[in-house]
């Protein structure tokens, strides 16, 4: 018995090893269950995304490969705005280890927009974190973290770039420090830019960077010759109101707007108002044609003695003293024919004319930065007459831009646009000339630069025509001051087949050499417009010809002496 009692003692580690083995088993086997029913959760959630979820919207948002905001280009693809990421420098003060005072004085000497009171300030502060820089250098980056300062931390963030520099800014505009557009194409398209189905593609806009870089430059140039207080420059597809060129003088770099001056954020292309003169008689001049006012170019009108309205009187630079045709009214820039013209059309159909041009409203583009015309609250005969050629009322030299579009483009008035129409895909627009009558327009233009006071814009082989238009500048004080000039040409070219309009506005130019001692648009405005067609002319595809022109020969008869 004794012996048999000693072999069960020893038998019975064997059961409780049994029941050890069998724990073991169903733990590892609960963990295989869990792992499987896990890995089972994450294989239906993947399906379901790969299946149910718009990978084109919010899965797109952390995709390294693309930009949180979408670059912009002009019409061929060459690069305007684009994100980058840049250098921010961060100061953490509680986590400031050094003698602060003396960080403070060395943070003044590398980044001294700040005092070393400020800096002070800043390290003694009890917020988790101030910058003291965004959009660093990388050089000012080095420096700085050299200090060897545990609490100064450095961040990369997107930094809007705009690697063309100063050209195009008005057009552009710029983002604050968020990366939001404040101003120009930028803010018109923040949705477009920064939407997760749209940002990785960019927006072509309707400028090409050669005319725009062109025109800046011919612009820049004149302005600082002749001292003007500025000056803008507008190249316009009249078959699709494309703006190939805006520019605007004084100019600024958005890439540093924060230290331009405020003056030159200001683009007289969409927000100045002008009176802009004798450049609105061949719009007089088409509206009396379509209207039956004008029923041959034969035509004389009056242009012997001034025209008495109230206590003032309309009267010519440089009286011809007879009747003269339609043709000599515009090659001579007869203000007293113009306005006997306007007088026969009558208050309401002089205000119909404005308002299907649109001088009545903010000039149709996409930006914001765009100002009310001075549209004349009371339309007596005074105004009739003078609105007729170029007085009594005011638009920005885009208007003027557009309504000349509609002058040679067949009679169509089209809105303008900054961003690239695709070919075929022009805008209906509205019929405000008769075609007839824009071929008409065509001719006389044409005659204004070969035999009148347009001469100076004449570009050879590129058939410019167009007219000048010189008012008196509108005093702050009240009142126009005689001595000051608002010189605007408008052109368009090739007049047999118009494609381009180019007009150039010159704000208050000085009497200086470059323009021979004269501040009118013969002498100012026009060799600008001349400049410009010479140089963009062949690379927009228009070769000049000198064999090729616009047949004037039935007007030529009526001019009969050739205006200055």
């Amino acid at each position: 018995m004794a012996t048999l009692a000693a072999d069960l003692d020893r038998r019975a580690p064997r059961g409780d090893e049994g029941l050890g083995l069998t724990l073991t088993y169903q733990r590892l086997m609960l963990l295989m269950l869990l792992f499987a029913g896990v890995t089972m959760v994450v294989v239906l959630r993947l399906t379901y995304l790969q299946l149910f979820t718009d990978r084109s919207g919010a899965g797109e948002l952390t995709n390294p490969l693309i930009p949180p905001r979408a670059d912009i280009t002009d019409r061929n693809g060459i690069p305007l705005a684009r994100t980058i990421e840049a250098w921010s420098i961060g100061l953490q003060p509680r986590n400031v280890i050094g003698d602060r005072a003396a960080l403070a004085e060395r943070l003044h000497r590398l980044l001294p927009q700040r005092s070393t009171a400020d800096y002070l300030r800043m390290l003694a502060s009890d917020s988790n974190y101030v910058y003291l820089a965004r959009r660093a250098l990388p050089e000012m980056v080095a420096a700085v973290n050299a200090l060897g300062e545990p609490g100064i931390i450095f961040n990369r963030e997107p930094e809007r770039l705009y690697p063309q520099t100063a050209m195009a800014g008005h057009i552009l505009g710029w983002t604050n420090m968020d990366g939001r557009g404040v101003a120009g194409m930028e803010r018109v398209l923040e949705e477009r830019l920064t939407a997760p189905a749209t940002r990785g593609q960019p927006v072509a806009l309707a400028i090409d960077s050669r005319v725009q870089a062109t025109m800046e430059a011919e612009l820049a140039a004149a302005v600082t010759s002749m001292s003007a207080e500025g000056g803008t420059g507008i190249v316009l597809d009249v078959a699709t109101g494309e703006v190939v060129a805006m520019a605007s003088a004084p100019t600024f770099n958005p890439n540093t707007v924060g230290r331009a001056d405020p003056n030159a954020l200001y683009n007289r292309a969409t927000m100045g108002v002008y009176e802009l003169g004798s450049t609105f008689k061949p719009i007089t001049i088409a509206a009396a044609i379509d209207a039956g006012v004008i029923t041959s170019m034969a035509q004389h009108w009056d242009a012997s003695s001034p025209v008495a309205v109230g206590r003032f009187r309309i009267s010519d630079d440089h009286p011809m003293g007879r009747a003269i045709t339609v043709p000599e009214i515009l090659v001579h820039s007869s203000n007293i024919a113009t306005a006997r013209i306007a007088d026969e059309m009558g208050m309401e159909r002089m205000q119909l004319l404005f308002r299907s041009l649109g001088f009545h409203e903010p000039a149709h583009i996409e930006l914001a930065e765009r100002a009310r015309p001075l549209w004349p609250g009371e339309w007596g005969r005074a105004t009739t007459l003078t609105t007729g050629y170029g007085h009594g009322i005011a638009v920005t030299p885009l208007h003027l831009a557009s309504a000349y579009a509609a002058l040679v483009n067949g009679g169509i008035w089209r809105p303008a646009t900054l961003l690239r129409v695709a070919s075929g895909q022009a805008p209906q627009g509205r019929r405000v000339f008769s075609e007839s009558t824009s071929e008409r327009m065509r001719q006389l233009l044409r005659m204004i630069v070969t035999n009148g006071t347009g001469r100076n814009a004449n570009a050879e082989g590129f058939r410019v025509g167009g007219k000048t238009g010189t008012a008196e500048k509108v005093s702050s004080a009240g009142g126009y001051n005689r001595r000051v000039n608002v010189s605007t040409f408008a052109a368009a070219f090739p007049m047999d087949a118009p494609r381009y309009v180019v007009l150039v506005m010159m704000d208050a130019p000085r009497p200086s050499e470059a323009n021979h001692g004269q501040t009118t648009a013969a002498w100012t405005a026009a060799p600008v417009v001349s400049r410009v067609i010479s140089r963009v002319g062949p690379l927009l595809g228009v070769i000049p010809d000198p064999n090729r022109d616009i047949d004037t020969s039935a007007l030529r008869p009526l001019l009969v002496s050739a205006g200055d």
